[in-house]
């Protein structure tokens, strides 16, 4: 592969929905291009965008690939994502390395929830972007009722796109081209003809403002007109050099723009990180400024590390194409970076910068999961960490109080595949286990006991005494405090009174779940000169909370989580309906500017293990929500029982 210079280098990424043809579009690409002989399919597990084991045996894209096409002296670094809403991490890491976007279409499905995603991403960044119809030779294609339909949907700004030019522009083309500049709107109003050069530079400035958004269509199977997408992609779509600057930080952690630059020092944004069982770690590198080379040193502004820079090269699906300097504007990888992980930034040192780190999606789904043989716990661990390098979108966390190993992500299909990364690339098998909440326990009502401690044992005794009043509490562990008079309780022993008390807070008498909002005052006790110490009225304090608080009235507390939900109009009364199911209350309405409506709204965590996955079953996809811990609050008796006879079955097995 020869060099290129930034400006005649285009960087696209493909989204659309999951099966839409992306994939299939890329080989039709490689085959006109003359890079292979034959087009791969996806049925057929041989194609060049789809090379990772899982994606071959599954069908379908899992993880972002670049795939670098030479096309008239252009070089189109088409980056290809999974069209799954599970892998949304995927695409969203990808637009970091992206000048513009092709949302491609499936003709015989037509608008899709993942075409719809893929535009209000774009209108959200103001990606420029343009749309490709990808029809089969059989489909039933009316091109005019489906822009039809897409204008409806997405706007005025869709003009379909025919090349050559001087011959294929239609009225609402060369309206949208003539309204990206005034001196050629003037001259369309006036009815003068536009030359070729005033229409090509119109059409490219409204691409480039998002003003213009061009529809193609291909038979993409036959490799019929994807010379056309080819050409219109290397034409039209901006340079890296049309850019806005990039935010970043530098080294006093000030906010800065950075220009796309070729001259300046060498900068890069590692947009994706591909964890390879035999090769190693391979970071993805979109340069933002200067010039990388084999041998460099550059500085990791997050981990305060130096990385040496080893053999660079381009990647095409798993082809390594290796290179002497990757210019600004492009997009390359290396291998073996020892402190750098996805979002991280590479730069010269004695004037580090940070670029803005990677908008990953958070996790909404959770699964508890424990290794088959508990032996491997740490390898299973250690196996994660690896993956999530790979996939930043999911989290792996240990709950300090259910003892329970909680994978996250966006849905089901997401754990899974990692869950079979780790037995296939790490050796660990793993299986689900209910996930445990962690509940707290309370008092509602008063209590007054004393707690005596009185062993004799041979020689010295122990010996303490308390008399405690348990209350509810606004503070949130415990209350502690001592109304002593007359010497009832030595001082220096009240120390280990609350000691034993807060001890006892981890494990409450109900469930064994941590207690909070408990007010304790010693009043009273007694002791011996000789038997009485620390130890005993640790003990004696332990005594009276297990006797003190089964008698305040004591209650089970669960987690209520707050969400904000955005559904569109349609799908309200589902939504609705389904929170009232799960115990849950909607606090408030707010309409979006986009359409549709944010329901604020409030449900005991235990419900919603699988809101995620019923959202997405409700709203086909076309819901979102975001989840934060809200407050602890009462469990229902019914509930509550429940729970507390299930723990103490499992305490009797014990």
């Amino acid at each position: 592969m020869k060099d290129y210079k930034s400006d005649s280098i285009r960087n696209i990424a493909l989204l659309g929905h999951g099966g839409c043809g992306k994939t299939t579009f890329l080989e039709a690409a490689l085959l006109t291009a003359g890079v292979t002989k034959k087009m791969g399919r996806v049925e057929d597990g041989n194609t060049v965008g789809d090379y990772d084991k899982m994606e071959i045996e599954k069908g379908y894209s899992i993880n972002t690939s670049v795939i670098p096409v030479e096309w008239k002296g252009e070089k189109l670094n088409f980056i290809d994502t999974p069209g799954y809403f599970d892998f949304i991490g995927e695409p969203s890491a990808a637009l970091r390395a992206a000048d513009a976007v092709m949302i491609m279409i499936d003709a015989g499905a037509g608008i899709q929830v993942g075409t719809e995603k893929a535009w209000y991403y774009c209108e959200k960044k103001n990606v420029p972007r343009f749309f490709v119809i990808k029809k089969k030779e059989k489909d039933e294609f009316d091109f005019n009722k489906t822009f039809a339909e897409m204008k409806e949907k997405f706007g005025i700004k869709l003009a379909p796109l025919a090349l050559p030019l001087d011959e294929n522009v239609d009225d609402d083309l060369m309206e949208a081209i003539a309204s990206a500049d005034d001196d050629l709107m003037e001259k369309y109003l006036e009815g003068e003809e536009l030359t070729p050069d005033e229409i090509k530079t119109g059409l490219t400035k409204g691409i480039r403002d998002c003003d213009i958004v061009p529809v193609l269509t291909s038979v993409l199977e036959l490799g019929k007109t994807v010379e056309t997408i080819l050409d219109a992609a290397a034409e039209f779509t901006p340079s890296p050099l049309d850019h806005a600057a990039y935010p970043a930080k530098n080294a006093d952690d000030e906010d800065i723009e950075v220009a796309l630059d070729p001259e300046g020092k060498p900068s890069a944004f590692v947009f994706k990180t591909i964890v390879d069982p035999f090769v190693g770690k391979i970071s993805m590198l979109k340069v933002i400024t200067g010039t990388l080379t084999p041998g460099i040193d550059l500085y990791n502004s997050r981990s305060g590390k130096a990385e040496r820079l080893g053999k660079i090269f381009y990647l095409r699906g798993k082809e390594q194409i290796e290179t002497k300097a990757a210019v600004a504007g492009d997009i390359c990888a290396v291998s073996k970076l020892q402190y750098t992980i996805s979002g991280d930034t590479l730069s010269l040192k004695d004037e580090a910068i940070s670029y803005a780190p990677l908008d990953i999606p958070k996790p909404n789904y959770f699964i508890a999961i424990e290794a088959d043989d508990k032996n491997e716990e740490e390898k299973m661990a250690t196996g994660l960490h690896r993956l999530r390098e790979e996939d930043p979108s999911f989290s792996v966390e240990r709950n300090a109080e259910t003892h329970q190993t909680l994978l996250g992500g966006q849905g089901d299909q997401q754990l899974n595949i990692i869950l079979a990364k780790l037995k296939d690339q790490f050796g660990v098998s793993v299986h689900t286990v209910p996930q445990k909440i962690a509940y707290r326990e309370t008092i509602k009502g008063n209590s007054d006991v004393q707690g005596k401690h009185k062993k004799q044992s041979g020689g010295a005794g122990q010996y303490g005494d308390v008399h405690i009043r348990f209350s509810p509490s606004k503070e949130d562990g415990l209350e502690f405090s001592e109304e002593l008079f007359g010497g009832s309780v030595p001082k220096n022993y009240v120390p280990a009174v609350e000691k034993g008390l807060l001890e006892c807070m981890d494990k409450g008498p109900l469930a064994g779940c941590k207690c909070v909002n408990i007010k304790a005052v010693l009043y009273d006790g007694s002791y011996h000169e000789v038997d009485s110490n620390e130890v005993s009225f640790k003990l004696a304090a332990a005594l009276a909370f297990k006797k003190g608080i089964p008698a305040a009235d004591p209650c089970l507390l669960e987690p209520i989580m707050h969400l904000d939900i955005v559904v569109p109009d349609d799908y309200m009364g589902d939504v609705m309906g389904d929170m009232n199911k799960r115990r849950g209350k909607i606090m408030g309405m707010e309409p979006q500017e986009d359409g549709g409506q944010k329901l604020v709204a409030e449900a005991p965590q235990a419900e919603l293990f699988d809101y995620s996955l019923a959202l997405r079953s409700m709203t086909q996809g076309r819901g979102s929500f975001d989840m934060k811990f809200e407050r602890y609050q009462e469990v229902p008796k019914m509930i509550a029982d429940k729970i507390i006879a299930d723990h103490q079955a499992e305490e009797e097995k014990k």
